[in-house]
């Protein structure tokens, strides 16, 4: 009989920094108002400076959140910056690969997801990367997501035996007219959405072997090249992986779903990300396990889970890289090494869409 779990034993939260570097914001959009600042705030970083090309934008966000340096241009930014900052670069994926041109060599960097907006991008910015000596992880920040720290620290524990079946299952109604940008964009729905779960699955599972993937439009938003999505990871004939969203569920709450879903030798874990439900509001998340026993029925226990993906995930990825350039860890999970891997599975994944399916 496996022995009962301690909830005090299942970590949620991300391991902070012994040492907090000052941070310089390059970009100051959406996902900085609602995730990055709110995030830092919460774990005690310091926005040392913020940058945007929109100075309305930048003044607005440094007096919402009391930062206390403007910098006039990105090149200011770059050579004004503390010596120890980590700068923090959330820009238009098109737009990654200038910034990091006039950033200062042998600097630590932060920069939001995707890496890049197709692979070839993404392989200019990991040389880029080595050629300026540049300590680079990308915002993979789901990895670090409270419900996604439970989940590791029970499969770590073996809590619920070896991983044989993984699924991740999006049902929602998505408001896709908050990002005009996407409308422009190729696979959008595969580079700016599942590209978390395709990471996240990487992270539990390993790179697969290879990927089979359809992505389509919407009736109501055939301007958007694909927003629901079927990705099938392949692992052999044991480990199953499958992701699959629906963007255009809008028909109330009852039958949305969101979740990720771990199945193992003896157990179960089942995550709900209230995040992308009712969004942007959201709904609470959910943790639940099942351990598999001989005396009794398969019973579902439930964990309160503190804190959500946003904001507080980008509290994670931002520790990471702390704590690596800090030498309190050996390891940087979401180096840019490893993120052009993922971008590596996100492009398999719509050469995959663009192929079709085998012909009968």
């Amino acid at each position: 009989m496996p022995t009962p779990i301690d909830p005090a034993t299942i970590a949620q939260k991300a391991q902070l920094p012994q040492n907090i570097r000052p941070i310089v914001s390059i970009g100051a959009g959406g996902i900085v108002h609602d995730a990055h600042y709110p995030a830092y705030q919460k774990a005690g970083f310091a926005i040392a400076g913020l940058y945007d090309p929109n100075t309305e934008r930048a003044q607005w966000m440094a007096e919402t959140f009391g930062v206390a340096t403007l910098y006039e241009s990105l090149a200011q930014a770059a050579t004004q910056a503390p010596a120890d900052a980590v700068f923090d670069v959330a820009v238009p994926a098109s737009q990654i690969i200038h910034v990091l041109r006039q950033l200062p060599d042998g600097r630590a960097v932060l920069i939001q997801k995707p890496m890049g907006d197709n692979l070839a991008q993404a392989r200019d910015i990991l040389e880029l990367c080595r050629a300026k000596g540049l300590t680079a992880a990308i915002n993979f920040q789901m990895r670090w997501a409270p419900f996604i720290i439970a989940a590791r620290s029970l499969i770590a524990q073996g809590a619920i035996g070896e991983v044989h079946d993984m699924e991740v299952r999006v049902t929602v109604y998505t408001p896709w007219q908050l990002w005009p940008f996407l409308q422009d964009v190729p696979h959008a729905e595969i580079l700016y959405h599942s590209i978390h779960y395709i990471d996240l699955v990487r992270s539990f599972l390993g790179d697969p072997t290879g990927i089979y993937a359809k992505t389509v439009k919407h009736p109501s938003l055939t301007s958007m090249d694909g927003s629901r999505t079927n990705l099938i990871f392949d692992y052999g004939d044991v480990l199953r992986c499958n992701v699959e969203t629906n963007h255009h569920h809008a028909y109330g709450l009852r039958h949305q779903e969101s979740y990720v879903k771990w199945e193992g030798t003896r157990g179960a874990i089942m995550a709900k990300m209230g995040l992308l439900m009712n969004y942007p509001q959201g709904e609470p998340d959910a943790f639940e396990y099942c351990i598999l026993t001989e005396a009794e029925e398969p019973v579902w226990r439930a964990v309160a889970i503190e804190g959500s993906w946003f904001p507080d995930a980008f509290i994670g990825s931002m520790s990471s890289l702390m704590r690596y350039l800090n030498g309190e860890t050996h390891t940087l999970p979401t180096s840019v090494e490893d993120a052009f891997r993922t971008m590596q599975v996100v492009d398999a994944a719509c050469r995959s869409s663009d192929a079709g399916a085998t012909t009968i």
